[in-house]
């Protein structure tokens, strides 16, 4: 599970960031607290603030420390970057300031693994800047220990790897360039806890549904084994019935393209005919969209239920009425539908999540960006107001956020652009 993600110069957010999932001391809901060794961690967390405020960037920096741990074993090295066949994603300090736009990025994680993995921490991360990796380090603490002890670290030509096998040192030091990550390229080399390390980072879904490109990408997937296992399609039948009944089935047929060499999926849903036993079919792209949409979130929703990962949703509100919205959460913090502890984070704009006695204090934040272009982001069990007196939880947060007592919210004026003169 994830405990924390700590971030630093990354797109609008200049400065030192957390995003904290460990429980706060607060008292309401503690039965929804997921008690791992000895951390105790929240199922959720969801991200509020005006647009164009950073929310979207929170995710987009977990995202791109994914990508580097999971691709970075190809970037540069002996091969020229414009010949790479993987791209290296783009360096995006903040910009708006001369010293930040030249300084290095920092990505860290700490998290620890389930019962059945023994419960172990790692503390992970790693900082960059234009030319490649400018340090690394790995951190483990087993379950009964107090403190973490190091695995490795790295720090221009500072490389510390005793804590990795000692057969296994020798090759990264001559496999080791600026561009690649030690745990990218210990995983390729299949050094276990290396591996372990990547493949919980794969093992993490995103999805953008304010990104038409990715809109459209995710709307294109369906569910692993979909296509020829009716089993699949009945729990996907049952997830449907949840918020929309009137969908009993699906035709599914595997077309051939004209080339005949790849296939694609022709999924038609099948409704009930009113006052007969009869049944009618429509191609499931002439369903609403929110309906397209909640089909088009199911493979992740399985994936990360079924692996006890975190799932990622920028915009979950999108297209969706706040009940399903509200049904969707209470998937990841009820434990008999999420007995492996998985793990939401969304952006949202619904505020009815807020006045609805569904998010704990700490399982709720808000981004704000200030004048400077400079985002931050900060929990509600953390703020404190004017009077310094820090929020209670019989307060309406509804009510108060869109008073701006939470701040995070849009400063507003009068649209009169095309006002006549």
């Amino acid at each position: 599970m994830l405990i924390q993600f700590r971030f630093k110069n990354f797109k609008s957010f200049r400065d030192d960031t957390i995003l904290d999932l460990s429980a706060t001391k607060i008292t309401e809901f503690s039965d929804r607290v997921i008690q791992v060794g000895t951390e105790k961690i929240l199922p959720t967390a969801a991200i509020y603030g005006a647009n164009a405020s950073g929310k979207s960037n929170v995710i987009e920096a977990f995202r791109y420390m994914t990508t580097y741990v999971m691709e970075s074993f190809a970037y540069g090295g002996e091969v020229d970057d414009k010949k790479s066949k993987t791209k290296k994603p783009k360096f995006t300090p903040f910009l708006f300031d001369n010293a930040s736009k030249d300084a290095e990025s920092s990505f860290e994680v700490y998290f620890i693994t389930s019962e059945e993995n023994g419960c172990r921490s790692y503390n992970y991360g790693f900082t960059l800047n234009h030319g490649g990796v400018v340090e690394e380090w790995l951190n483990a603490k087993a379950k009964t220990a107090r403190e973490y002890r190091s695995v490795f670290y790295r720090s221009g030509n500072d490389l510390d790897l005793s804590g990795l096998p000692e057969k296994m040192r020798e090759i990264i030091k001559l496999s080791l360039y600026d561009e690649a990550l030690i745990v990218s390229l210990g995983a390729k080399q299949r050094i276990p806890k290396l591996k372990m390390i990547r493949e919980w980072f794969y093992n993490m879904n995103f999805t953008n549904f304010g990104n038409p490109f990715e809109n459209a990408f995710l709307s294109s997937l369906i569910p692993e084994g979909f296509a020829d296992d009716k089993a699949v399609q009945q729990k996907v039948i049952d997830y449907f019935a949840a918020f929309d009944p009137s969908i009993i089935g699906f035709h599914v047929e595997v077309m051939k393209n004209d080339d005949e060499d790849e296939e694609h999926v022709k999924i038609d849903a099948v409704h009930h005919v009113i006052g007969s036993d009869e049944t009618a079919s429509i191609p499931l792209q002439d369903e609403s969209d929110g309906t397209l949409k909640m089909f088009a979130l199911y493979p992740a929703l399985q994936d990360t239920l079924n692996t006890g990962s975190v799932l990622f949703i920028d915009e979950l509100n999108a297209r969706l009425h706040p009940l399903l919205v509200r049904g969707f959460l209470i998937m990841f913090l009820n434990p008999e539908t999420n007995p492996k502890h998985a793990q939401l984070v969304f952006t949202t704009h619904d505020s009815w999540q807020l006045s609805n006695n569904l998010l704990r204090r700490d399982e709720i934040w808000f981004t704000e960006k200030a004048d400077s272009g400079v985002s931050t982001l900060y929990s509600l069990a953390d703020f404190v107001d004017d009077a310094g007196t820090k929020i209670r939880k019989d307060e309406s947060y509804e009510k108060n956020y869109f008073l701006g007592k939470y701040g995070a919210i849009p400063t507003l004026k009068y649209f009169d652009m095309f006002k006549e003169e």
